[in-house]
């Protein structure tokens, strides 16, 4: 059943209640295209949640640095960056792809598999209320936003330790009305679903062979990363560009012989909390 997200009224903008919110608010706010809702990152970033890398110092300043840069690169895209402000007691907000999945037609909130990271969805779910309305993923279900791969009408979503089978199914219900489908997809050796396989244009994937099969998503025709780079496999598609990490160059030569505008940014430090360039925004058509 769907149901709108089970948030306090002073949360919701100027004081609408749940279920009183319009579907789409801003359609009628014609001078914004895009919008891409970043967080600033926490100073305890350090204290990330770690699963398949050892624990390597973190540079807090280069991190932000190298995290406004990237907000300039999804602005020299075409995005209006919304940051929100950061979460001092939440090390991986930065990372906000993970809290939600944002369709044209609703917002889902999810529910972290990480214990550590289920209080960084309070704060995102106001700010995507103005823009859709919100549905949430209800325990013992547990979905990263970080596996879950749009696909045209369905939504591949990665069988991880961090999204159970329940969050999967409830997904399914809450998105079949709006005319998606919902399928599971084994990965291998890796933290999300987009670790090993992202969208680069309207037919073809970036994936890694190691985590993840091609065969799992028919009618996409698959392109290899660099086998020295494991991580390359994550790209942020956004209109005709794709914003990728600088610590891949073999797989951006790849990608650029396959006709690809590649934009290169620096992601060092979140790369050492298994962060990537999908992680750090939820980008979306107002």
């Amino acid at each position: 059943m769907l149901h709108a997200a089970r948030l306090p009224a002073w949360r919701w903008p100027c004081g609408v209640a749940p279920g009183t919110l319009p579907a789409s608010p801003t359609r009628k706010d014609t001078t914004i295209a895009r919008i891409a809702i970043t967080r600033a990152v926490s100073p305890a970033l350090a204290h990330c949640e770690l699963s398949h890398l050892p624990r390597t110092p973190i540079d807090l300043d280069l991190a932000r640095r190298q995290h406004a840069a990237y907000e300039q690169a999804l602005r020299d895209v075409g995005c209006e960056v919304r940051q929100l402000a950061e979460q001092p007691a939440q090390p991986d907000s930065v990372f906000v792809e993970d809290t939600a999945i944002v369709l044209d037609e609703v917002a889902v909130i999810t529910r972290p598999g990480a214990v550590s990271r289920r209080g960084e969805v309070d704060s995102i779910a106001p700010a995507l209320a103005a823009f859709r309305e919100l549905l949430r993923i209800e325990a013992p279900a547990t979905l990263d936003g970080g596996d879950v791969l749009r696909l045209d009408r369905v939504l591949h979503v990665g069988a991880s330790a961090r999204s159970n089978a329940d969050g999967v199914a409830q997904l399914a219900r809450l998105v079949a009305p709006f005319g998606y489908a919902v399928e599971a997809v084994p990965i291998r050796g890796c933290l999300h679903l987009k670790s090993a396989v992202t969208r680069i244009d309207a037919d073809r994937l970036l994936l890694n062979p190691d985590w993840v099969d091609a065969g799992a998503f028919p009618g996409f025709h698959g392109i290899a990363i660099d086998p020295a780079e494991p991580n390359a496999a994550n790209a942020l598609r956004i209109g005709g560009a794709l914003i990728h990490p600088a610590s891949c160059p073999r797989t951006h030569d790849i990608l650029r012989r396959a006709g690809l505008d590649v934009r290169s940014v620096q992601m060092s430090e979140t790369e050492k909390a298994e962060g990537g360039v999908t992680c750090c925004s939820l980008v979306f058509d107002a």
